[in-house]
């Protein structure tokens, strides 16, 4: 998180159970709220494999316990959608009910599920088609300035009016610190760049975390034909392959487009939670244990 610390005010805990790190809880604060964490995608308690429900529970009384001693009132948290866990972990959904959180959000990302054999729909075979007609070819690549000045930039400014959440800057440095977990992944026609996708990858998921395309991208296919080499060749042996969120107004609507797109390749619905709460509900966790 330290890449973009001047934008947060940190308020992350470490657990800590006699000497031993047990768990870590990301956090930032705005005025009484504790958010959990508004600069990353998912936030909430993060365990190792060994720490079992009991010890999860305390780890959780003594964060909401802790925020409540310092003055603050409210704690945001957005869950970790399970298509991320290296083990099942849903400890900290249920005790969301125990504490009467308030499920204020859900959004849903477009999931495949790798190795079942999906037909891809008629409209993205065509795109395939026109894409090795039209000779377009991919490559994955260590510079990120022309997908990011060229298209990315452009495309968000035009049809959006914002920004990428990563800046140039930013997406370099976290490349340099991670470079097995963030690659970026071109398609050219000749050597012009005409699309692109930012892949975060982590043990069980590939996620495209940015796709964008120039104005040809309908005539030639081109975004069909780079996730169509990413999902049958790249991350064949991913568990999961995340085409992110088509969720629009805090997750109330859907971009029906670019979900019958992602859809088009066999993508289904997975959701993630956002949760609001008092942290002096914390005292509710003492009677859950008989």
């Amino acid at each position: 998180m330290e890449y973009h610390q001047d934008r947060f005010d940190d308020a992350s805990l470490l657990i800590f159970k006699k000497d031993k790190l047990i768990a870590i809880f990301p956090a930032c604060k705005e005025g009484s709220i504790i958010y959990s964490h508004k600069g990353l995608t998912y936030g909430g308690l993060v365990v190792g494999e060994k720490l079992k429900f009991q010890l999860i529970l305390k780890c959780l009384r003594c964060v909401l316990e802790y925020y409540d001693e310092q003055g603050f009132q409210t704690l945001e948290i957005k869950m970790i959608p399970g298509i991320y866990y290296n083990y099942p972990s849903d400890e900290l959904s249920y005790l969301m009910k125990v504490l009467d959180a308030e499920l204020f959000r859900r959004d849903m990302l477009s999931v495949v599920k790798q190795n079942t054999h999906v037909r891809y729909s008629k409209d993205r075979r065509d795109g395939l088609k026109r894409a090795r007609k039209a000779g377009l070819t991919i490559k994955s690549d260590d510079e990120f300035d022309t997908f990011w000045n060229e298209i990315l930039i452009p495309n968000l400014k035009n049809k959006h009016n914002t920004e990428p959440v990563h800046s140039l800057e930013e997406i370099k440095l976290l490349k340099e610190r991670f470079p097995e977990n963030i690659v970026q992944f071109n398609v050219y026609e000749k050597q012009k760049l005409v699309a692109g996708t930012t892949i975060f990858i982590t043990e069980q998921v590939a996620h495209s975390q940015y796709i964008s395309a120039d104005a040809t991208k309908n005539q030639t296919g081109s975004l069909d034909l780079l996730h169509d080499f990413l999902l049958q060749e790249v991350f064949k042996e991913k568990p999961y392959f995340d085409f992110g969120i088509s969720n629009e107004n805090n997750g109330l609507q859907v971009n029906s487009g670019l979900q019958y797109w992602k859809e088009g390749f066999g993508a289904r619905a997975v959701t993630q939670d956002f949760y609001r709460l008092p942290v002096s509900n914390f005292k509710k966790l003492d009677d859950v244990l008989i």
